[in-house]
C-alpha cells in the first residue's frame, strides 16, 4: 500500500482501527487462487509479538479448509467520505483545488490458524458479542440463548486466527491541507451526515504533519 509520509497513521488511528467493533475482509492465497470473506473480528494484543485477529467462518465456507499459501491478509476499513473542494477556504483564495476521497485503512498481514475446538469457539463468540453489544442499554449475552441451541450454532462455524506479522496503516484525512481548509472539511462532513469521518479528520490534524501534496 502506498503511504506518503503525511498520511502515515498516528497511534490513536491505528488503535481505533484494530479495536473498534467492525468487520473486515480476510484474503488468503490458496491452490485455488485468491479467496476472500467479509467477517467480524476481535483484536487480541496479548498473542505473539504483534497480537492476533480472531474471527469465524461458516463451516460450509471452504476458505478455512483450503491451506493458505504464505501470509494471509485482513483489510480493515475505517470511515471514508467524498471531500468537495467547495468546502475549502482556499477555493475562494486561488481556486487551485480538486475533489478527493478521505479514508483510513489497515492492511494486517499474518499467518492463519484454524480453530475447530468448541471451547475456543465459545470463548470467541462471547468476546465478539460482548464487544459489539457494549453500547446497548440492555446488552444481549450468548448465555441468554438456550445452551443446546448455542452448541448447535457453534458446530456450524469454524474459528480463524490471524497471527499478526506486520501492519500497514494509512490515514488519508486531509493532513496535507491548511487548518482553514480542514475546518471547512469537518463542517462539510458533519453537515452531510459523515460525523465519523469528520471526527477522524479533526483528530488526524494533531497526529500528522501538514505538507503540500495531493495523493490517493
Amino acid at each position: 500500500m502506498y503511504i506518503p509520509a503525511h498520511f502515515e497513521a498516528g497511534p490513536d488511528s491505528v488503535h481505533d482501527l484494530l479495536t473498534r467493533p467492525a468487520a473486515a475482509n480476510l484474503v488468503t492465497m490458496t491452490s485455488r487462487g485468491l479467496l476472500a470473506t467479509f467477517l467480524p473480528f476481535i483484536y487480541d494484543p496479548s498473542i505473539g509479538d504483534h497480537g492476533a485477529l480472531h474471527g469465524h467462518l461458516a463451516r460450509n465456507n471452504t476458505q478455512w479448509s483450503e491451506p493458505a499459501i504464505g501470509e494471509s491478509l485482513v483489510i480493515i476499513q475505517g470511515a471514508d467520505a467524498y471531500i468537495s473542494p467547495s468546502w475549502y477556504a482556499s477555493k475562494a483564495e486561488h481556486g487551485r483545488v480538486v475533489p478527493t476521497w478521505n479514508y483510513s485503512t489497515a492492511h494486517v498481514y499474518g499467518r492463519l490458524a484454524v480453530h475447530d475446538d468448541p471451547a475456543w469457539l465459545g470463548n470467541h463468540v462471547r468476546r465478539l458479542t460482548d464487544l459489539n453489544e457494549a453500547h446497548f442499554e440492555r446488552p444481549w449475552s450468548v448465555d441468554d440463548a438456550p445452551e443446546r441451541y448455542v452448541s448447535g450454532q457453534l458446530r456450524a462455524i469454524v474459528g480463524v486466527e490471524l497471527l499478526i506479522t506486520r501492519i500497514d496503516v494509512k490515514a488519508k484525512l486531509s493532513q496535507n491541507r491548511p487548518d482553514t481548509d480542514i475546518d471547512g472539511i469537518v463542517a462539510g462532513l458533519d453537515t452531510h451526515g459523515q460525523a465519523g469521518c469528520a471526527a477522524d479528520v479533526a483528530r488526524a490534524r494533531h497526529e500528522a504533519p501538514i505538507t503540500g501534496s495531493w495523493n490517493r
